[in-house]
């Protein structure tokens, strides 16, 4: 079965739930992203991706990357850079960065959707394209002039692309433990000099640049993550005019023989005195690769909804024709030799599992690309500042439960497909090893779920968690007495309140001892997005009293929904129990 972009479901998402195009045509210079516009771009993404992409997805996995070490050089599966040729040609490249670094200005929005179409299509494939876009971000935001002339413009047209280099064999998630030096030359430039490891997209043959961000420390940088600078280190030489010169002494020393994402190169990269040079100030690459990792954790989370709604086509396709059994309250084929088996009602569950996490996950998704549009572009700052604080609050629920979600839902379809599953034939096995990477990469579950308490909660005294607070109680009491919609509204209030009181009981016992923190942390993650998908849900019921939806569908959504809040939002009781047991409950291991 070919994939086939869910459009109306996205359009249900961005125009009858959220409002978008008031939202977007609102912001300044957001006048001409109207629906007709957009349409356009996510029909024309649909088609991309689903007569280029999604053909060449077994066949990649099947064929992966070759390294060819005698030249240190990577071929990705065949037709990969052909796709890639395709994408670039038609500006996808700069699809939302800046019209004054050549890209075409759309709102990141579109840009979440776009990528969720890639991400169900190849998600192999869509890795080379995500680091591009945050090399693009940390450029924009933290690189000097000429170096946003020189770098940026060729990044958002495609000509060249971009990695993330921060992880080295002794530093994974603990940065302030990397090696790598920058020793100053003469005429400004570094001397990048260390071994990085997991580095998607670091040799391939998309492009005739690949532009190296890499994490290292001057001569003079103090211990730890305090000392940390960034350097963009381009496979060819570039100096400040923009001249390409010879090869950096920069190379691939291997490439990772994974479970899954085959047809992406995940490459050792080895840096001997390599020319870079200085993005930002020194000793503050931290900053920069934030906004790199930000614009990145959010990618990933959507890389969990693509692969999940993948999933979830081709298992609801499967189940539809797959003959197996009666049903138990009598035959409900009986001109066939068996029934359906949707006709069983845990085949039903897992497929609305599936269900409720892509539907209810894409609205998180498209509110999380609008909050980035509205922090970047909305004309009054302290609107800027609230989408900022809500954006920034919601990366790690989106990374965290979309990416545990699609870990869910690939075990699901494939289980319905049964052993049919487990072989290579059908592909479902295919999605499971793909999904489990992003689960990993872009910082673990567990980061996220430190990020969100640690950091979102503790350190910036919960803004966010406030204002979506209020937002939800907002929602709450203007729908109270709303037929429709009520057997959400009470529900929904009561886990929103036990969300605020859960989250200032943790912080008052991590007061006595901070290791309350690291114990609750990924339940509380839990918690928190799951009450977040119940908000969505609950406003998706709302916009099915009008809007596209046909009959059919706005009753299918209703029915997603009551399942969502009968059987998944109950979840919560159980994370709020194991955090209210404690540290303690969790001794040194022997």
């Amino acid at each position: 079965m070919t994939y086939k972009a869910p459009l109306d479901d996205m359009r249900f998402a961005l125009y009858d739930v959220l409002g978008a195009e008031a939202v977007l045509t609102g912001l300044d210079g957001g006048e001409a992203h109207n629906r007709e516009l957009i349409d356009a771009v996510i029909e024309e993404a649909a088609r991309f991706t689903e007569q280029v992409l999604s053909p060449l997805n077994a066949s990649g996995d099947a064929e992966g990357c070759h390294y060819d070490k005698a030249t240190a050089s990577v071929t990705t599966p065949k037709g990969f850079r052909e796709a890639y040729r395709q994408y670039a040609d038609g500006g996808w490249t700069g699809l939302t960065a800046s019209e004054a670094s050549g890209g075409q200005g759309l709102p990141a929005t579109v840009g979440v959707l776009a990528k969720e179409m890639i991400d169900s299509a190849n998600l192999a494939w869509g890795i080379y394209p995500l680091l591009s876009h945050g090399a693009i971000d940390a450029i924009e935001h933290h690189g000097d002039d000429w170096q946003k002339q020189v770098f940026l413009k060729r990044l958002v047209d495609g000509q060249w692309t971009g990695t993330m280099c921060l992880t080295e064999p002794q530093a994974g998630s603990d940065l302030g433990l990397l090696k790598t030096r920058a020793e100053p030359n003469d005429d400004g430039s570094y001397r990048v000099a260390g071994t990085k490891i997991f580095i998607s997209a670091g040799e391939h043959d998309f492009a005739d640049n690949i532009v190296h961000l890499v994490l290292a420390r001057l001569p003079d940088a103090p211990a730890g993550s305090r000392g940390i600078s960034m350097l963009v280190v381009p496979k060819f030489r570039v100096d400040r005019d923009g001249n390409a010169g010879e090869r950096n002494s920069l190379a691939a020393g291997a490439i990772e023989h994974k479970m899954g994402i085959k047809g992406s190169a995940t490459c050792v990269m080895n840096f001997d005195d390599a020319q870079g040079w200085l993005i930002g100030p020194p000793h503050k690459g931290l900053m920069a690769m934030f906004t790199m990792m930000n614009a990145a954790r959010l990618g990933v989370g959507v890389q969990g909804l693509g692969v999940s709604e993948r999933a979830l086509q081709r298992s609801l396709a499967y189940a539809r024709e797959r003959l197996q059994m009666r049903a138990l309250s009598g035959a409900k084929s009986p001109d066939k030799p068996a029934d359906p088996i949707t006709v069983h009602p845990d085949v039903r569950r897992m497929l609305l599992t599936q269900r409720a996490f892509v539907e209810g996950g894409r609205v998180l998704a498209v509110y999380a690309g609008l909050q980035s549009d509205i922090a970047a572009r909305h004309p009054d700052a302290g609107a800027r500042r609230t989408a900022d604080e809500l954006l920034s609050f919601l990366i790690p629920i989106a990374k965290g439960l979309l990416t545990e979600a699609a870990q869910e839902c690939t075990k699901e379809a494939l289980q319905i497909f049964g052993g049919h599953g487990y072989i290579a034939e059908h592909g479902m096995e295919q999605y499971v090893r793909d999904a489990r990477i992003i689960t990993l990469y872009e910082g673990t579950t567990q980061i996220q779920a430190l990020d969100l308490l640690g950091r979102k909660i503790m350190q910036l005294q919960g803004a966010g968690l406030k204002h979506f607070l209020g937002e939800i109680s907002a929602f709450c009491q203007a729908n109270q007495a709303n037929d429709s919609v009520r057997a959400f509204i009470g529900p929904l209030a009561v886990a929103a309140k036990t969300w605020g009181d859960l989250t200032q009981a943790i912080a008052q016992t991590a007061q006595g001892n901070p290791e309350e923190l690291g114990a609750a942390a990924v339940d509380y993650l839990y918690f928190s997005g799951y009450v977040t998908l119940a908000y969505f849900w609950a406003r998706s019921v709302l916009a099915t009293e009008g809007g596209s939806l046909a009959t059919e569908r706005r009753q299918a959504k209703r029915d997603t929904a009551t399942f969502y809040f009968t059987r998944i939002l109950p979840r919560i009781h159980v994370h709020k129990a194991a955090i209210e047991a404690g540290v303690a409950t969790l001794p040194e291991v022997l």
